[in-house]
C-alpha cells in the first residue's frame, strides 16, 4: 500500500499539522506502508526525515499556490493507492481536488484530514472577521466541493467531528471517521536530558516550574497566562514559567515581552529558550511540575499528549478538544479560555496535595497509553481504505 499527504508546511516551525503528519507516517511504517509527502516547502530546505518529502514551493503567497503542483498531481496521483490532503484553505487541496477530475487513469481512495480547520472558533473569533468573510465566499465556491466530494474525512477525535458540522453548509461528507492520533512513546528519561535543558534556561533542579510549549500565538491563550501569572505573584509564591515555542520576535510575541516588562521586578519568573527539539524538548518535560496550555482553540494538543507520555498532569482549557478525555482519567485540570479560567488553573493546582499530584502524574501516563498511542491510527486508515475499495469493486462488478 503507498499512501500520499499533501500538506502546505513540513518545516516544524509551522505547527502541529506537520507533525501529526509524522505520526501517522511512523504509524503506517510500522504496518509496511510507504508515505511520500507533497507539500510547497522551498525544495533547498532540508529536514531530518526517513521519507521522502517532494517540494514544489516557495510558495510565499497567502494562498500558497505553485505552478509546478497541479501538473505533478496530475500526472502523479495513479501512482498511490490513497491521497490525504492534510489542512484546508489552501492552494494544495483544490490542486488535487481538481487533479482528480482531469485525471482519465485509476483514481485513488480520497480522505480530508482537516486538522480542526473546520472549527467554528476561526469563524467566530473577533480578530479573523475579514478571514471568516473570505472563508464563507470560498467555501461556496471551492472548499465544499473538497470536503463533499471526497471519500471519507478522517478526525483526530470526537469533538473535532461534533464542531466540524457547525460553520459551513452545504456539509454532507460521504463518511466522517475518527482515527485518532497518538504519539510513539518518548525516550526514558535520563540525566543529560535534564541537565541539557538546565543549561540552555539557566535553572536548577531546585527550580518549580510549569512549561507551555508551542507556538508564541494569540491562538494559545498565552497573554491570559502571563497575565494571571503577573496577578497570582502578588499574592502567593509561584513557580517559574518556561515559555518554550517560535514567535518570541512576532508583533505578539513582543506584547507578552511588553506586558512582562510592566512588572521588571518579576521578569525572573518567565524563562523564553525558543524552540525546543529533541533532548532539549523532552528534558523539559521530565523536568517540569506540570504543563499548561490555555489555548484558545486546540484541535488535538501534540504538546499535551506528549506530556502525558512523560507522566506529567495537563493544565489546560476547554477548548482542547480532548479535554473530556483529560477530565474523564482526572489527568489534570480544566478550565474556561478566559482570565478566571487561567486563575482557576493556576490557583487550584497550587493547593493540590503532593499526593493528589502524584496520583495525576499516575493518571497522566495511563491516559497516554489507554487513548494516545500511535500504533491504532494505521489500523484504522487501513481499515478504511480496504473498505473503500471493496465498495468500488462491488460497484464495478454490479456494473
Amino acid at each position: 500500500m503507498r499512501i500520499l499527504h499533501i500538506v502546505d508546511r513540513m518545516d516544524p516551525k509551522a505547527g502541529g499539522v506537520c507533525q501529526a503528519i509524522r505520526m501517522i507516517i511512523e504509524s503506517l511504517k510500522h504496518r509496511n506502508v510507504e508515505s511520500d509527502v507533497v507539500s510547497v516547502d522551498d525544495p533547498k530546505m532540508r529536514f531530518q526525515d526517513d521519507f521522502k518529502i517532494l517540494a514544489f514551493g516557495p510558495a510565499e503567497n497567502p494562498w500558497q499556490y505553485s505552478k509546478k503542483l497541479l501538473p505533478w498531481l496530475i500526472c502523479n496521483l495513479g501512482n498511490y493507492d490513497t491521497v490525504i490532503i492534510h489542512g484546508l484553505w489552501q492552494y494544495y487541496s483544490f490542486a488535487t481536488y481538481k487533479a482528480l477530475k482531469e485525471r482519465n487513469g485509476e483514481k485513488p481512495v480520497v480522505f480530508v484530514m482537516p486538522h480542526g480547520m473546520l472549527d467554528p472558533y476561526f469563524q467566530n473569533a473577533p480578530d479573523r472577521k475579514l478571514k471568516a468573510i473570505r472563508n464563507k465566499i470560498y467555501w461556496q465556491i471551492i472548499e465544499r466541493h473538497v470536503i463533499n466530494g471526497c471519500d471519507a474525512l478522517l478526525f483526530t477525535c470526537k469533538t473535532e467531528l461534533d464542531l466540524a458540522k457547525l460553520p459551513f453548509k452545504p456539509y454532507k461528507p460521504k463518511i466522517e471517521k475518527v482515527i485518532g492520533l497518538g504519539i510513539k512513546a518518548p525516550p526514558r528519561c535520563t540525566t543529560s536530558m535534564v541537565n541539557a535543558f538546565y543549561d540552555k534556561t539557566g535553572l536548577t533542579n531546585s527550580d518549580d516550574f510549569l512549561l507551555f510549549l508551542g507556538r508564541i500565538n494569540r491562538k494559545k491563550g498565552l497573554d491570559l497566562l502571563v497575565k494571571a501569572f503577573l496577578q497570582l505573584l502578588d499574592n502567593i509564591q509561584m513557580p517559574k514559567l518556561v515559555i518554550a515555542g517560535p514567535g518570541i520576535n512576532s508583533d505578539f510575541g513582543l506584547e507578552i515581552i511588553n506586558l512582562i516588562k510592566t512588572r521588571p521586578e518579576l521578569k525572573s519568573y518567565f524563562i523564553f529558550p525558543g524552540m525546543l527539539t529533541g533532548d532539549l524538548k523532552w528534558g523539559a518535560f521530565y523536568a517540569c511540575e506540570a504543563f499548561i496550555l490555555p489555548s484558545h482553540q486546540e484541535n488535538f494538543g501534540i504538546a499535551t499528549v506528549e506530556a502525558l507520555a512523560c507522566r506529567k498532569p495537563v493544565l489546560i482549557s476547554n477548548q482542547v478538544n480532548i479535554h473530556n478525555e483529560i477530565v474523564a482519567f482526572e489527568a489534570g485540570l480544566v478550565e474556561e479560555d478566559n482570565l478566571e479560567g487561567v486563575l482557576n488553573l493556576l490557583s487550584k493546582w497550587m493547593i493540590i496535595s503532593n499526593k493528589n499530584k502524584e496520583m495525576m502524574t499516575y493518571n497522566a501516563e495511563k491516559c497516554f497509553k489507554e487513548l494516545f498511542q500511535y500504533q491504532s491510527i494505521a489500523n484504522k486508515i487501513i481499515e478504511l481504505n480496504n473498505s473503500m475499495n471493496e465498495k468500488y469493486f462491488e460497484y464495478s462488478v454490479e456494473g
